[in-house]
């Protein structure tokens, strides 16, 4: 049997690739994104007394991962990308389904000319990302203090970011906390981390260069990215 389900909404967010999206949602609290709806579901009756909950969970899809066949095992980059865990004991985005879980911060229902939209805060998505659902997050029914975290017990150590001058005068202020904060959690895989290595991430309408050594990751560059209009 065969079931088909439909994109509700897509995510607007400030990564146009999948490199440097968080691992998790809500480690960066400073990104904000926006959810706006398909045609067929701009309804505002469909958001009514969502304003009352200050968190959502998403059900969306990694639309950069979906593929015709799945494997029981993946190589979680948390253990290195060496050691093969079960596909279900982990949250890779290689799944049969390839669906994807985030609980996000309503920062907002608003009004814009695409219909009533959502703003959020925390979101772990890619721009344009199709989402499937939302749901309301219920803290007594959601929140499990004693829930265990396996392999993955905390987000990892912490990086510190500096900016060279040259290149922060080009991020927006706005932008730069959000940014620190993506920096900070490493964006790169975690079994590839060349020290001379310069990486490049595009971020918020930038394609921002950095470079990570002892702990410390230096931003050397931002700049437009070409096809930014």
């Amino acid at each position: 049997m065969e079931y088909t389900i439909k994109a509700i909404a897509r995510i607007r967010s400030d990564f146009p690739t999948k490199f440097g999206i968080p691992r998790q949602a809500g480690i960066v609290e400073e990104l904000e994104a926006r959810i706006v709806f398909e045609p067929e579901y701009r309804n505002p009756d469909a958001l009514r007394g969502l304003e009352g909950f200050s968190h959502i969970w998403l059900i969306w899809q990694f639309s950069q991962a979906v593929r015709e066949d799945w494997s029981p095992t993946v190589r979680p980059p948390r253990l290195g990308g060496n050691t093969r865990m079960g596909v279900f004991a982990t949250r890779s985005p290689f799944r049969p389904n390839a669906l994807g879980l985030s609980c996000v911060r309503l920062l907002g229902i608003e009004d814009t000319e695409e219909g009533r939209t959502l703003r959020v805060a925390g979101a772990d998505l890619m721009d344009g990302t199709p989402i499937f659902d939302i749901k309301p997050y219920i803290p007594y029914a959601d929140c499990k203090p004693e829930a265990e975290s396996g392999f993955a017990p905390d987000p990892g150590a912490q990086l510190t970011v500096e900016f060279l001058p040259e290149a922060e005068k080009h991020i927006p202020p706005e932008k730069r906390q959000a940014l620190r904060g993506v920096l900070a959690n490493d964006p790169r895989p975690r079994y590839k981390q060349d020290g001379e290595r310069v990486y490049a991430l595009e971020f918020a309408g930038l394609e921002v260069k950095f470079q990570v050594k002892d702990k410390v990751l230096r931003v050397l560059s931002a700049e437009a990215l070409q096809n930014n209009f």
